[in-house]
Protein backbone atom coordinates (compact mmCIF):
# COMPACT_ATOMS: atom_id res chain seq x y z
CA UNK A 1 0.00 0.00 0.00
CA UNK A 2 2.94 2.61 1.09
CA UNK A 3 4.44 2.03 -2.53
CA UNK A 4 0.80 2.29 -4.17
CA UNK A 5 0.97 5.65 -2.44
CA UNK A 6 4.01 7.17 -3.21
CA UNK A 7 3.16 6.32 -7.65
CA UNK A 8 0.26 8.19 -7.14
CA UNK A 9 1.64 10.81 -4.83
CA UNK A 10 4.86 11.43 -7.49
CA UNK A 11 2.20 10.96 -10.82
CA UNK A 12 -0.04 13.94 -8.93
CA UNK A 13 3.31 15.81 -8.91
CA UNK A 14 4.09 15.28 -12.03
CA UNK A 15 0.37 16.75 -13.24
CA UNK A 16 0.23 13.60 -15.53
CA UNK A 17 -3.50 12.57 -16.59
CA UNK A 18 -3.25 10.06 -18.80
CA UNK A 19 -0.52 8.01 -16.76
CA UNK A 20 -2.61 8.50 -13.69
CA UNK A 21 -5.74 7.81 -15.80
CA UNK A 22 -3.82 4.50 -16.71
CA UNK A 23 -2.72 3.67 -13.49
CA UNK A 24 -6.02 3.53 -11.68
CA UNK A 25 -7.73 2.02 -14.18
CA UNK A 26 -5.59 -1.08 -13.70
CA UNK A 27 -5.52 -0.99 -10.12
CA UNK A 28 -8.79 -2.91 -8.08
CA UNK A 29 -11.65 -1.08 -7.10
CA UNK A 30 -10.59 -2.11 -3.54
CA UNK A 31 -7.21 -0.27 -4.16
CA UNK A 32 -8.28 2.70 -5.26
CA UNK A 33 -10.91 2.99 -2.26
CA UNK A 34 -8.08 2.49 -0.28
CA UNK A 35 -5.72 5.36 -1.83
CA UNK A 36 -9.13 7.75 -1.28
CA UNK A 37 -9.07 6.80 2.42
CA UNK A 38 -4.93 7.52 2.46
CA UNK A 39 -5.32 11.13 0.46
CA UNK A 40 -9.05 11.93 1.08
CA UNK A 41 -7.70 15.51 -0.76
CA UNK A 42 -7.57 14.15 -4.16
CA UNK A 43 -10.76 11.34 -3.64
CA UNK A 44 -12.88 13.51 -6.40
CA UNK A 45 -9.36 13.70 -8.61
CA UNK A 46 -9.08 9.79 -8.83
CA UNK A 47 -13.22 9.58 -9.80
CA UNK A 48 -13.04 12.51 -12.09
CA UNK A 49 -9.45 10.78 -14.05
CA UNK A 50 -11.05 7.22 -13.94
CA UNK A 51 -13.58 5.75 -16.16
CA UNK A 52 -16.92 5.97 -15.76
CA UNK A 53 -17.56 2.56 -15.25
CA UNK A 54 -14.81 2.00 -12.88
CA UNK A 55 -15.66 5.47 -11.50
CA UNK A 56 -18.80 4.13 -10.75
CA UNK A 57 -18.30 1.02 -8.59
CA UNK A 58 -15.79 2.36 -6.84
CA UNK A 59 -17.81 5.07 -6.00
CA UNK A 60 -20.60 2.94 -4.74
CA UNK A 61 -18.52 1.11 -2.21
CA UNK A 62 -17.19 3.78 -0.48
CA UNK A 63 -18.95 5.37 3.12
CA UNK A 64 -21.12 8.01 2.80
CA UNK A 65 -19.30 11.02 4.14
CA UNK A 66 -16.50 10.45 1.69
CA UNK A 67 -19.16 10.35 -1.44
CA UNK A 68 -20.06 13.70 0.10
CA UNK A 69 -17.02 15.10 0.05
CA UNK A 70 -16.24 13.89 -3.48
CA UNK A 71 -19.53 15.04 -4.56
CA UNK A 72 -18.72 18.66 -3.79
CA UNK A 73 -15.55 18.67 -5.62
CA UNK A 74 -16.34 16.90 -8.54
CA UNK A 75 -17.64 19.48 -11.65
CA UNK A 76 -20.92 19.05 -12.76
CA UNK A 77 -20.46 17.27 -15.92
CA UNK A 78 -18.75 14.19 -13.91
CA UNK A 79 -21.58 14.86 -11.11
CA UNK A 80 -24.33 14.15 -14.16
CA UNK A 81 -22.18 11.25 -15.42
CA UNK A 82 -21.59 9.66 -12.51
CA UNK A 83 -25.58 9.89 -11.13
CA UNK A 84 -26.76 8.80 -14.09
CA UNK A 85 -24.79 5.52 -14.40
CA UNK A 86 -25.09 4.79 -10.77
CA UNK A 87 -27.47 1.35 -10.13
CA UNK A 88 -30.92 2.62 -9.01
CA UNK A 89 -30.36 1.37 -5.21
CA UNK A 90 -27.13 2.96 -5.07
CA UNK A 91 -28.78 6.00 -6.06
CA UNK A 92 -31.77 5.97 -3.64
CA UNK A 93 -29.17 5.14 -0.92
CA UNK A 94 -26.84 7.89 -1.75
CA UNK A 95 -29.95 10.25 -1.91
CA UNK A 96 -31.83 9.20 1.16
CA UNK A 97 -28.39 10.04 3.25
CA UNK A 98 -28.52 14.03 1.28
CA UNK A 99 -29.99 16.90 2.76
CA UNK A 100 -33.10 17.59 0.51
CA UNK A 101 -31.71 20.88 -1.30
CA UNK A 102 -28.31 18.75 -2.74
CA UNK A 103 -31.29 15.40 -3.78
CA UNK A 104 -33.14 18.21 -5.54
CA UNK A 105 -29.75 19.25 -7.14
CA UNK A 106 -28.50 15.83 -7.57
CA UNK A 107 -32.26 14.90 -9.37
CA UNK A 108 -32.02 17.32 -11.82
CA UNK A 109 -29.01 15.60 -13.23
CA UNK A 110 -30.93 12.44 -13.99
CA UNK A 111 -32.86 11.78 -17.31
CA UNK A 112 -36.42 12.31 -17.55
CA UNK A 113 -36.75 8.69 -17.04
CA UNK A 114 -34.33 8.13 -13.94
CA UNK A 115 -35.34 10.97 -12.44
CA UNK A 116 -38.83 9.21 -12.27
CA UNK A 117 -37.87 6.51 -11.01
CA UNK A 118 -35.43 7.81 -8.58
CA UNK A 119 -38.28 9.53 -7.17
CA UNK A 120 -40.40 6.45 -6.81
CA UNK A 121 -37.85 4.52 -4.87
CA UNK A 122 -37.74 7.72 -2.47
CA UNK A 123 -41.21 7.53 -1.82
CA UNK A 124 -40.79 4.18 0.39
CA UNK A 125 -39.54 3.91 3.95
CA UNK A 126 -36.23 4.61 5.08
CA UNK A 127 -35.39 1.06 6.54
CA UNK A 128 -37.65 -0.99 4.09
CA UNK A 129 -36.81 -3.33 1.28
CA UNK A 130 -38.26 -0.13 -1.41
CA UNK A 131 -35.48 1.96 -0.44
CA UNK A 132 -32.56 -1.39 -1.91
CA UNK A 133 -34.51 -2.59 -5.18
CA UNK A 134 -33.08 -1.89 -8.42
CA UNK A 135 -35.94 -2.13 -11.31
CA UNK A 136 -33.36 -3.53 -13.56
CA UNK A 137 -33.73 -7.07 -14.10
CA UNK A 138 -35.22 -9.64 -16.55
CA UNK A 139 -38.67 -10.88 -16.98
CA UNK A 140 -40.17 -13.20 -19.26
CA UNK A 141 -43.54 -15.11 -20.04
CA UNK A 142 -44.51 -18.72 -19.03
CA UNK A 143 -45.53 -19.00 -22.65
CA UNK A 144 -41.97 -18.48 -24.07
CA UNK A 145 -39.77 -21.18 -24.95
CA UNK A 146 -36.03 -21.15 -24.28
CA UNK A 147 -34.74 -19.67 -27.69
CA UNK A 148 -36.83 -16.78 -26.75
CA UNK A 149 -35.52 -16.29 -23.02
CA UNK A 150 -32.18 -16.59 -24.39
CA UNK A 151 -32.51 -13.65 -27.42
CA UNK A 152 -34.21 -11.85 -24.55
CA UNK A 153 -31.47 -12.25 -22.23
CA UNK A 154 -29.17 -11.22 -25.07
CA UNK A 155 -30.94 -7.95 -25.62
CA UNK A 156 -32.05 -6.83 -22.54
CA UNK A 157 -29.42 -8.92 -19.95
CA UNK A 158 -26.84 -5.78 -20.11
CA UNK A 159 -28.75 -3.65 -18.27
CA UNK A 160 -29.80 -6.05 -15.39
CA UNK A 161 -28.74 -5.86 -12.17
CA UNK A 162 -27.78 -9.60 -12.17
CA UNK A 163 -29.06 -12.80 -14.43
CA UNK A 164 -28.18 -15.55 -12.56
CA UNK A 165 -32.28 -15.49 -11.62
CA UNK A 166 -34.87 -14.68 -14.72
CA UNK A 167 -38.49 -13.69 -13.74
CA UNK A 168 -42.03 -15.02 -14.98
CA UNK A 169 -44.52 -12.42 -15.00
CA UNK A 170 -48.07 -12.47 -16.76
CA UNK A 171 -49.76 -9.68 -19.05
CA UNK A 172 -50.33 -8.15 -15.84
CA UNK A 173 -46.57 -7.96 -14.23
CA UNK A 174 -47.63 -10.37 -11.35
CA UNK A 175 -44.61 -12.46 -10.41
CA UNK A 176 -45.22 -16.44 -11.39
CA UNK A 177 -41.92 -17.76 -10.34
CA UNK A 178 -38.34 -17.13 -11.04
CA UNK A 179 -35.77 -19.74 -12.62
CA UNK A 180 -32.01 -20.33 -12.67
CA UNK A 181 -30.40 -19.06 -15.33
CA UNK A 182 -28.75 -22.49 -14.99
CA UNK A 183 -31.98 -24.02 -15.40
CA UNK A 184 -32.23 -22.38 -18.80
CA UNK A 185 -29.16 -23.04 -20.55
CA UNK A 186 -29.08 -26.91 -19.47
CA UNK A 187 -32.39 -27.48 -21.43
CA UNK A 188 -33.65 -28.43 -24.62
CA UNK A 189 -34.24 -24.59 -26.60
CA UNK A 190 -37.61 -25.99 -27.62
CA UNK A 191 -38.47 -26.05 -24.08
CA UNK A 192 -41.47 -23.68 -22.61
CA UNK A 193 -40.54 -21.45 -19.75
CA UNK A 194 -43.54 -23.03 -17.62
CA UNK A 195 -42.22 -26.49 -18.15
CA UNK A 196 -39.24 -25.02 -15.62
CA UNK A 197 -41.62 -23.62 -13.32
CA UNK A 198 -42.12 -25.03 -10.07
CA UNK A 199 -43.99 -22.10 -8.27
CA UNK A 200 -41.50 -22.29 -5.52
CA UNK A 201 -40.57 -18.62 -5.94
CA UNK A 202 -39.97 -16.34 -2.52
CA UNK A 203 -40.16 -12.39 -2.70
CA UNK A 204 -39.72 -9.72 -0.53
CA UNK A 205 -42.50 -7.04 0.02
CA UNK A 206 -41.32 -3.65 -0.92
CA UNK A 207 -42.33 -2.69 2.47
CA UNK A 208 -41.11 -4.93 4.62
CA UNK A 209 -38.21 -4.09 7.07
CA UNK A 210 -34.46 -4.60 5.66
CA UNK A 211 -33.66 -6.56 8.82
CA UNK A 212 -36.17 -9.18 7.41
CA UNK A 213 -34.91 -9.43 4.08
CA UNK A 214 -31.21 -10.22 5.64
CA UNK A 215 -32.80 -13.16 7.43
CA UNK A 216 -34.84 -14.27 4.19
CA UNK A 217 -31.51 -13.85 2.07
CA UNK A 218 -29.42 -15.97 4.92
CA UNK A 219 -32.02 -18.79 5.15
CA UNK A 220 -32.89 -19.49 1.48
CA UNK A 221 -29.43 -18.76 0.08
CA UNK A 222 -29.94 -16.59 -2.92
CA UNK A 223 -28.27 -13.87 -4.85
CA UNK A 224 -31.08 -12.00 -5.24
CA UNK A 225 -34.36 -12.01 -4.80
CA UNK A 226 -37.79 -10.44 -6.14
CA UNK A 227 -39.92 -7.56 -4.62
CA UNK A 228 -43.38 -7.33 -4.65
CA UNK A 229 -46.37 -4.64 -3.78
CA UNK A 230 -49.51 -5.95 -2.14
CA UNK A 231 -51.16 -7.32 -5.71
CA UNK A 232 -47.63 -9.54 -6.00
CA UNK A 233 -47.08 -7.20 -8.77
CA UNK A 234 -43.10 -7.55 -9.11
CA UNK A 235 -41.88 -4.01 -8.75
CA UNK A 236 -37.72 -4.68 -8.70
CA UNK A 237 -35.29 -7.37 -7.48
CA UNK A 238 -32.60 -7.06 -4.39
CA UNK A 239 -29.47 -7.99 -4.84
CA UNK A 240 -27.04 -9.66 -1.91
CA UNK A 241 -24.34 -7.24 -2.38
CA UNK A 242 -26.92 -4.48 -1.33
CA UNK A 243 -28.51 -7.00 1.61
CA UNK A 244 -24.46 -7.80 2.52
CA UNK A 245 -24.04 -3.77 3.15
CA UNK A 246 -27.08 -3.76 5.01
CA UNK A 247 -26.33 -6.67 7.24
CA UNK A 248 -22.94 -5.18 7.89
CA UNK A 249 -24.89 -1.78 8.77
CA UNK A 250 -27.19 -3.61 11.25
CA UNK A 251 -24.54 -5.23 12.64
CA UNK A 252 -22.46 -2.40 13.25
CA UNK A 253 -25.02 -0.64 14.99
CA UNK A 254 -26.06 -3.42 17.25
CA UNK A 255 -22.95 -3.81 18.96
CA UNK A 256 -23.01 0.41 19.23
CA UNK A 257 -26.23 -0.75 21.15
CA UNK A 258 -25.12 -3.28 22.95
CA UNK A 259 -22.11 -1.05 24.11
CA UNK A 260 -24.99 1.46 25.76
CA UNK A 261 -24.55 3.98 23.10
CA UNK A 262 -26.86 5.52 21.01
CA UNK A 263 -25.98 3.76 16.66
CA UNK A 264 -23.23 6.53 15.23
CA UNK A 265 -24.12 7.71 11.74
CA UNK A 266 -20.93 8.02 10.51
CA UNK A 267 -17.36 6.16 10.78
CA UNK A 268 -15.67 6.96 14.67
CA UNK A 269 -13.18 9.02 13.57
CA UNK A 270 -15.52 11.01 11.13
CA UNK A 271 -18.01 12.00 13.79
CA UNK A 272 -18.17 15.14 15.10
CA UNK A 273 -16.69 15.04 18.62
CA UNK A 274 -19.42 17.01 20.48
CA UNK A 275 -21.97 14.78 18.06
CA UNK A 276 -19.93 11.37 19.50
CA UNK A 277 -20.56 12.99 23.16
CA UNK A 278 -24.28 13.76 22.49
CA UNK A 279 -24.63 10.50 21.27
CA UNK A 280 -23.38 8.57 24.40
CA UNK A 281 -24.45 10.79 26.65
CA UNK A 282 -28.01 10.14 27.20
CA UNK A 283 -27.24 6.30 27.86
CA UNK A 284 -24.85 7.17 30.53
CA UNK A 285 -27.23 9.25 32.01
CA UNK A 286 -29.94 6.71 32.04
CA UNK A 287 -27.42 4.30 33.39
CA UNK A 288 -26.50 6.36 35.95
CA UNK A 289 -29.79 7.21 37.54
CA UNK A 290 -30.32 3.74 37.03
CA UNK A 291 -27.05 2.88 39.06
CA UNK A 292 -28.49 5.68 42.05
CA UNK A 293 -31.13 3.05 42.71
CA UNK A 294 -28.21 0.87 44.10
CA UNK A 295 -27.55 3.65 47.32
CA UNK A 296 -31.49 3.51 47.86
CA UNK A 297 -31.32 -0.05 47.93
CA UNK A 298 -28.33 -0.30 50.20
CA UNK A 299 -29.94 3.00 52.47
CA UNK A 300 -33.04 0.37 53.12
CA UNK A 301 -30.51 -1.96 54.53
CA UNK A 302 -28.50 -0.04 56.34
CA UNK A 303 -29.02 -1.50 59.68
CA UNK A 304 -28.48 -4.71 58.92
CA UNK A 305 -25.15 -3.90 57.17
CA UNK A 306 -23.93 -1.91 60.45
CA UNK A 307 -24.97 -5.05 62.92
CA UNK A 308 -22.94 -7.37 59.65
CA UNK A 309 -20.18 -4.89 58.29
CA UNK A 310 -18.56 -8.32 56.49
CA UNK A 311 -21.31 -8.50 54.34
CA UNK A 312 -20.82 -5.39 52.36
CA UNK A 313 -17.36 -6.70 51.84
CA UNK A 314 -19.25 -8.97 49.13
CA UNK A 315 -21.42 -6.01 47.78
CA UNK A 316 -19.09 -6.03 44.48
CA UNK A 317 -18.68 -9.44 44.01
CA UNK A 318 -22.32 -10.45 44.10
CA UNK A 319 -23.42 -7.17 42.02
CA UNK A 320 -20.86 -7.76 39.51
CA UNK A 321 -21.49 -11.32 39.08
CA UNK A 322 -25.22 -11.22 38.44
CA UNK A 323 -24.73 -8.30 35.83
CA UNK A 324 -21.79 -10.32 34.17
CA UNK A 325 -24.19 -13.21 33.44
CA UNK A 326 -27.22 -11.01 32.43
CA UNK A 327 -24.59 -9.24 30.22
CA UNK A 328 -24.17 -12.75 28.63
CA UNK A 329 -27.41 -14.17 28.30
CA UNK A 330 -28.67 -10.49 26.49
CA UNK A 331 -25.97 -10.54 24.16
CA UNK A 332 -26.15 -14.12 23.04
CA UNK A 333 -29.91 -13.68 22.85
CA UNK A 334 -29.94 -10.84 20.77
CA UNK A 335 -27.54 -12.41 18.14
CA UNK A 336 -29.56 -15.58 18.32
CA UNK A 337 -32.76 -13.24 17.59
CA UNK A 338 -30.36 -11.23 14.48
CA UNK A 339 -29.35 -14.52 13.22
CA UNK A 340 -33.00 -15.88 13.00
CA UNK A 341 -32.40 -18.73 15.33
CA UNK A 342 -34.66 -17.36 18.37
CA UNK A 343 -37.93 -16.00 18.04
CA UNK A 344 -41.24 -14.85 19.81
CA UNK A 345 -42.48 -17.93 20.19
CA UNK A 346 -39.42 -19.29 21.55
CA UNK A 347 -40.02 -17.49 24.82
CA UNK A 348 -40.32 -20.52 27.02
CA UNK A 349 -37.66 -22.27 25.54
CA UNK A 350 -35.06 -19.73 26.21
CA UNK A 351 -36.11 -19.46 29.96
CA UNK A 352 -36.29 -23.01 30.67
CA UNK A 353 -32.87 -23.14 29.39
CA UNK A 354 -31.71 -20.09 31.30
CA UNK A 355 -33.20 -21.08 34.36
CA UNK A 356 -31.13 -24.29 33.93
CA UNK A 357 -27.83 -22.55 32.93
CA UNK A 358 -28.43 -19.78 36.05
CA UNK A 359 -28.17 -22.63 38.64
CA UNK A 360 -25.85 -24.37 36.98
CA UNK A 361 -23.72 -21.29 36.74
CA UNK A 362 -24.97 -19.84 39.71
CA UNK A 363 -23.85 -23.03 41.81
CA UNK A 364 -20.58 -22.84 40.46
CA UNK A 365 -19.77 -19.33 41.46
CA UNK A 366 -21.37 -20.41 44.68
CA UNK A 367 -19.21 -23.08 45.76
CA UNK A 368 -16.10 -21.20 44.71
CA UNK A 369 -17.22 -18.14 46.66
CA UNK A 370 -17.88 -20.77 49.71
CA UNK A 371 -14.18 -22.38 49.09
CA UNK A 372 -12.77 -18.78 49.25
CA UNK A 373 -14.13 -17.63 52.45
CA UNK A 374 -13.26 -21.24 54.11
CA UNK A 375 -9.57 -20.87 52.62
CA UNK A 376 -9.90 -17.63 53.80
CA UNK A 377 -10.40 -18.07 57.63
CA UNK A 378 -6.65 -19.81 57.59
CA UNK A 379 -5.47 -16.99 57.48
CA UNK A 380 -7.49 -14.40 58.80
CA UNK A 381 -10.56 -13.85 61.22
CA UNK A 382 -12.11 -11.19 58.93
CA UNK A 383 -15.10 -13.16 58.93
CA UNK A 384 -15.04 -14.13 62.80
CA UNK A 385 -16.67 -17.00 64.08
CA UNK A 386 -19.81 -16.70 61.81
CA UNK A 387 -17.85 -17.59 58.81
CA UNK A 388 -19.90 -20.57 57.74
CA UNK A 389 -22.81 -18.36 57.99
CA UNK A 390 -21.60 -15.64 56.00
CA UNK A 391 -19.85 -17.91 53.32
CA UNK A 392 -23.69 -19.76 53.33
CA UNK A 393 -24.95 -16.55 52.72
CA UNK A 394 -22.58 -15.23 49.98
CA UNK A 395 -22.99 -18.89 48.15
CA UNK A 396 -27.18 -18.59 48.26
CA UNK A 397 -26.91 -15.21 47.00
CA UNK A 398 -24.53 -15.75 44.04
CA UNK A 399 -27.14 -18.34 43.12
CA UNK A 400 -30.34 -16.22 43.20
CA UNK A 401 -28.42 -13.05 41.90
CA UNK A 402 -26.97 -15.08 38.77
CA UNK A 403 -30.15 -17.11 38.43
CA UNK A 404 -31.79 -13.47 38.04
CA UNK A 405 -29.12 -12.08 35.38
CA UNK A 406 -29.43 -15.01 33.36
CA UNK A 407 -33.44 -15.03 33.45
CA UNK A 408 -33.69 -11.03 32.77
CA UNK A 409 -30.99 -10.75 30.15
CA UNK A 410 -32.43 -13.38 27.78
CA UNK A 411 -35.90 -12.32 28.26
CA UNK A 412 -35.97 -8.62 28.33
CA UNK A 413 -34.46 -8.60 24.22
CA UNK A 414 -37.48 -10.70 23.96
CA UNK A 415 -39.96 -8.22 25.28
CA UNK A 416 -38.64 -5.41 24.00
CA UNK A 417 -39.14 -7.30 20.33
CA UNK A 418 -42.72 -8.06 21.56
CA UNK A 419 -43.27 -4.66 22.10
CA UNK A 420 -42.19 -2.94 18.95
CA UNK A 421 -38.67 -2.23 20.02
CA UNK A 422 -35.00 -2.88 18.58
CA UNK A 423 -33.69 -5.53 21.07
CA UNK A 424 -30.04 -4.58 20.62
CA UNK A 425 -31.44 -1.25 23.41
CA UNK A 426 -31.53 -3.91 25.68
CA UNK A 427 -28.06 -3.79 25.90
CA UNK A 428 -25.12 -5.10 28.39
CA UNK A 429 -25.25 -1.90 30.29
CA UNK A 430 -28.76 -1.67 30.62
CA UNK A 431 -29.10 -4.85 32.25
CA UNK A 432 -26.39 -4.67 34.02
CA UNK A 433 -27.65 -1.76 36.13
CA UNK A 434 -31.45 -3.13 36.48
CA UNK A 435 -29.22 -6.89 37.92
CA UNK A 436 -26.75 -4.72 40.51
CA UNK A 437 -29.94 -2.93 41.84
CA UNK A 438 -32.06 -6.60 42.43
CA UNK A 439 -29.12 -8.38 43.17
CA UNK A 440 -28.27 -6.06 46.03
CA UNK A 441 -32.33 -6.60 47.14
CA UNK A 442 -31.91 -10.50 46.77
CA UNK A 443 -28.39 -10.38 48.66
CA UNK A 444 -29.58 -8.65 51.88
CA UNK A 445 -32.96 -10.48 52.12
CA UNK A 446 -31.01 -13.43 51.72
CA UNK A 447 -28.47 -11.99 54.79
CA UNK A 448 -31.65 -11.31 56.49
CA UNK A 449 -33.08 -14.96 56.06
CA UNK A 450 -30.17 -16.40 57.13
CA UNK A 451 -29.06 -14.21 60.21
CA UNK A 452 -32.46 -12.82 61.75
CA UNK A 453 -30.82 -11.10 64.48
CA UNK A 454 -29.03 -7.81 62.27
CA UNK A 455 -32.78 -6.82 60.98
CA UNK A 456 -33.82 -6.41 65.01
Amino acid sequence: MEEMVEQIELLLEQDDKNQLQEYLNNLNISDVESLIDELPEHGAKFIETLNINRAVNVFRILDFPTQERIIKKLPGNKIAELINELPPDDRTSLFAELHGDAVKTLILHLSPADRKEALSLLGYEEDSVGRLMTPDYVAVRKSWDVNRVLSHIRRYGKNSETIDVIYVIDSGGVLLDDIRIRDILLVDPETKVSELMDGRSISLSANDPQEEAINVFRMNNRTALPVVDAENILLGIVTVDDILWIANEEYTEDIQKIGGTEALDEPYLDINLFRLVKKRVSWLIVLFLGEMLTATAMGHYEHAIGEAVVLALFVPLIISSGGNSGSQASTLIIQAMALGEVTLSDWWRVMRREILSGLLLGATLGIIGFLRIFVWTFFSNIYGNDWMTVAGIVSCALVGVVLWGSLAGSMLPLILKKLGADPATSSAPFVATLVDVTGLIIYFSIAVLFMPGINK
